[in-house]
Formats: structure tokens, C-alpha cells, sequence
């Protein structure tokens, strides 16, 4: 009677567990059969408003322009253990207001620090950039601005070498005791 029962239970498990696996299979398909209709996907608000068309800082003639004095900056040899600062300058060249939304380093051993107020049409402002120095060897670091500006991304670079200490001295050596001819 036991072993009637256990077999019972197993086909019992069995039926369930492949019903729930169709369940599962089922609520994944689309529907669009019968008279259900597919999911309505968003849209961007260009297109929901009727205009037909969505603009994107870089079709748009007035969008902020960045304009660096510079883009990449060689620190040339820098002393290990040293942090050292440069400040990326730009202007806005554009028509309309420059907001940046992020400035990512490629690691963790250089941190931007970037305006967070929006930069007016002709006016300038700074990304200051510091280097940690604490591996000797040369550096190439990429910071990669985030911003509605005509470019959506822009990447400034930061290069160098950190020099090794070798100002280490070795201690003086001590005369032994027992190599004293006064003893």
C-alpha cells in the first residue's frame, strides 16, 4: 500500500511540476491572437505630441558647444605619491545653455570635479582633474563628459609618468662588538 502511494505522489509531482513549466511558458508569449492586442510600447514625446519627429542635442543647430583650450594634458614626470590637479578650460559656443549631467574617469585613481550649474552661451567654466600618483610607470586616463552639448559625449585624456622614489638610503653599517680591537 505504501509503495501504491508513493507512485501516487511522483505522478501527482510529476503533472504539476509541467503544468506550472506550461503555465510559466504561456504568461511569456505576447498576446496577439484572438481579439487581445499587443502591448503598447512607449514613444518618445516627440512622437506622442504629433510632431512626428524627436531631436537630439546633436540635431539641434542651437545646442551648447564645447570648445577646450585643450583636450589632452601631459603631466610629464611626476614624483610617486604625489596627487597632481590640471583644469580642462572650455567655452560655450553654442546658442543654448551647456548642462552637464556627468564627468566618468577611467579609473578609480583620477577624480573630475565638474560644474553642476548650467554654463550660459559665451561663457567659460573648468573640469578640474586630479591624478593620483601612486604607481610608478607611465599613465594614459580617459574622462568622458556626459552633457546636452552638440557631442553628447566628449573624452579629454590625462598622460604622464610616475617616477619611482629613489631618494631611500641604506643605513649606515654598525661596527660589531666583537670586531672592536678596544675590547
Amino acid at each position: 500500500m505504501l509503495k501504491i502511494k508513493n507512485e501516487t505522489m511522483k505522478k501527482l509531482f510529476f503533472t504539476l511540476t509541467i503544468a506550472a513549466f506550461a503555465m510559466s511558458a504561456m504568461a511569456q508569449q505576447p498576446a496577439t491572437q484572438g481579439n487581445q492586442q499587443a502591448p503598447v510600447k512607449a514613444q518618445p514625446a516627440a512622437a506622442a505630441t504629433g510632431t512626428g519627429t524627436t531631436a537630439t542635442s546633436a540635431d539641434n543647430p542651437n545646442a551648447g558647444d564645447f570648445q577646450f583650450a585643450e583636450e589632452t594634458y601631459d603631466f610629464g614626470k611626476i614624483p610617486k605619491g604625489t596627487p597632481v590637479n590640471h583644469e580642462f578650460n572650455f567655452t560655450n559656443n553654442g546658442k543654448e545653455p551647456i548642462v552637464i549631467s556627468n564627468v566618468q574617469a577611467s579609473c578609480g585613481c583620477t577624480t573630475p570635479k565638474w560644474p553642476k550649474e548650467p554654463i550660459l552661451p559665451g561663457k567659460t567654466s573648468v573640469i578640474n582633474v586630479q591624478y593620483n600618483a601612486a604607481n610608478p610607470g607611465g599613465f594614459n586616463k580617459s574622462i568622458t563628459i556626459t552633457s546636452n552639448a552638440k557631442s553628447p559625449t566628449k573624452v579629454l585624456y590625462i598622460k604622464g609618468t610616475v617616477e619611482a622614489q629613489t631618494d631611500q638610503t641604506t643605513p649606515e653599517k654598525q661596527q660589531n662588538m666583537l670586531s672592536n680591537p678596544n675590547n
